[in-house]
């Protein structure tokens, strides 16, 4: 059973002390073309140091992989809430990304007393939670849902190529390379790709269309 504990202020960026277990929450996907939006959510384990924990995209995917498997070893709990393309281009892609997040927070196997979440943007949740801009490079937890969060993303991209090789997702991930769009332009969208995004719009012809 883990122990309750009294975070400083200083830690955590806070102006008052947090009494019981802690969340951080974070979200990958956000911009990309294709692909679900991810977000996990990291209860760690103060008796257990995870050095090297920083903003994902400040880490080389070597440095994400390490850590992501320490911090799956180490953690008290953690848990990753998706949103698919459907979700995405029915109710927008913030709307989505705070669904993910929500999603993540109620897959926690442990109820943390309070939930941080780099951003400016908040889910609903039934427990009490702070936005944190820059979270994810500043508070251990949020880095460590950053990776968490990223690693899973890419992993998922990983296996879409292999659906759909012709896009190159195994390099960029879904994002709007100019590799991205050339495939775009010449092979048109696949199932994963978002239609509410602009360039995939385009690709397919459709703002043309609805003129």
């Amino acid at each position: 059973m883990p122990s309750r504990r009294s975070s400083k202020p200083e830690q955590l960026g806070l102006s008052f002390p947090v009494e019981g277990l802690i969340a951080g929450v974070d979200e990958a996907g956000r911009g990309p073309l294709a692909g679900p939006v991810v977000a996990a959510a990291v209860i760690l384990d103060d008796a257990k140091r995870i050095r090297g924990l920083n903003d994902s995209k400040q880490l080389t995917a070597l440095q994400r992989e390490r850590l992501y498997d320490q911090i799956r070893d180490k953690a008290l709990c953690c848990a990753i809430g998706e949103a698919s393309v459907e979700e995405i281009d029915t109710i927008n892609i913030l709307q989505a990304t705070l669904l993910a997040m929500r999603r993540a927070v109620e897959g926690l196997r442990l109820k943390p007393a309070k939930v941080l979440v780099d951003g400016n943007q908040l889910p609903r949740l039934k427990i009490h939670a702070e936005a944190i801009i820059g979270g994810d490079a500043t508070v251990k937890c949020i880095s460590a849902a950053s990776i968490i969060a990223k690693v899973h993303r890419d992993r998922m991209l990983l296996q879409l190529h292999e659906l759909h090789p012709q896009y190159g997702f195994d390099a960029h991930k879904g994002y709007s390379t100019p590799q991205h769009l050339a495939a775009l332009k010449q092979h048109g969208a696949c199932a994963v790709h978002r239609r509410s995004f602009a360039p995939v719009r385009e690709a397919l012809g459709l703002d043309r269309a609805a003129g």
